[in-house]
């Protein structure tokens, strides 16, 4: 609620300009810029010029929130929520166990508070999203983007991926690579986007060579993915409060700048996620991730049509075990199409020509 001794800037202009010959700008034009406009604070700060933009701003569709501070996760304790996991039922169970705690970091998630003093009791300088948010009464369409991804990879690296949640998951892809060689200025690759075979991939089919085994390949993929999940959980349950407050949302996406990751919600996962109850990772602040199948596709070196080359080319598409056919990826032909659209530009290519390779079946345990 807006306080009764509320300063607007048309209070200080009128009275030496007379007449505001932009209140013959009608409702609907202006609601239309804001949402061109759409950045939250930007918004909040029209909300402070006059009356009627006070009014009006909170009736935007379209809203985008670009959070510029993190902290990271707690330290103490099992954060990632192994402990009352079930026996290893798969073959990479054990290899999940064992390498969780040793290779992951903390991951970080927004907070309401600064770092500022380094200690837990350290004055609030920040407003959190839920807070910048809460004027708004109308947002159909919301964007949040995080200042930094949430997974560390090496230079070179090529790391994305998009993920689909309800109350839980319900379909994620992730395409990556080892290295990725841009092509030289003035060139052009003269033949359709390809897999290129290097020597030890012994085919044409697309099998995966023994090396991929035995030389850490297999190991760094399945870092990718528990990554992956793991970022994607940890945005989603970020968004519980945000989605209570606002029943009119209809489509949300929380990405990061550096364009590594997405995770995304619809109208009808927004429903179940308000719905059915969210089943939190113990002692970690994120979604629990349940038992997955995993597609795995893999080309050792695979050239685009336009030149750019990506070596180690993996594409994993994720499932949850026993997945209803109500949510995105339900059904083959709507998994298919969500990884097909899931990336832009020579991703989405990339992602075209891997699927065409040989799949490799993958089961992992929930965490």
């Amino acid at each position: 609620m807006q306080s009764k001794h509320r300063i607007f800037a048309e209070d200080l202009l009128l009275a030496a300009e007379g007449e505001d010959h932009f209140d013959r700008v009608p409702d609907s034009l202006v609601l239309i810029i804001f949402n061109k406009l759409a950045d939250a604070r930007s918004l909040g700060r029209c909300s402070a010029v006059s009356r009627r933009f006070n009014a009006l701003v909170p009736l935007v569709d379209d809203a985008c929130l670009r959070i510029d501070r993190v902290i990271p996760a707690d330290d103490g304790g099992d954060a990632l929520g192994l402990a009352g996991a079930p026996r290893p039922r798969a073959v990479l169970s054990h290899l999940l166990k064992s390498m969780l705690l040793a290779v992951l970091k903390p991951f970080a998630h927004c907070d309401a508070k600064s770092g500022g003093g380094g200690g837990k009791h350290a004055p609030q300088q920040h407003h959190s999203p839920a807070q910048v948010l809460k004027n708004f009464s109308s947002i159909r369409n919301l964007r949040m983007e995080l200042p930094v991804s949430d997974v560390g990879t090496d230079d070179g690296v090529i790391l994305k991926w998009k993920a689909v949640f309800g109350t839980t998951l319900q379909s994620c892809v992730i395409l990556g690579g080892t290295k990725v060689e841009k092509a030289a200025a003035g060139t052009h690759a003269s033949m359709p986007a390809a897999a290129a075979e290097s020597e030890s991939s012994g085919d044409d089919s697309g099998s995966i060579p023994e090396s991929f085994y035995t030389n850490g390949g297999l190991k760094l993929r399945v870092v990718w993915t528990i990554s992956s999940l793991i970022a994607a959980a940890t945005r989603h349950y970020l968004l519980r409060e945000i989605v209570k407050e606002h029943p009119t949302l209809e489509q949300v996406a929380l990405t990061d700048a550096q364009g590594q990751g997405t995770l995304a919600m619809g109208r009808d996962q927004l429903k179940e996620f308000r719905d059915k109850p969210l089943a939190a990772a113990a002692a970690a602040n994120r979604t629990q991730v349940p038992a997955c199948n995993m597609k795995l596709r893999y080309a050792p070196m695979l050239e685009l049509s336009d030149g750019t080359r990506i070596h180690g080319a993996t594409l994993v598409v994720i499932k949850p075990v026993g997945g209803e056919a109500g949510g995105i990826g339900g059904g083959r032909k709507e998994l298919d199409d969500f990884v097909a659209d899931a990336f832009d530009g020579p991703f989405r290519e990339a992602v075209g020509v891997l699927s065409k390779r040989r799949t490799y079946l993958l089961e992992m345990n929930g965490f």
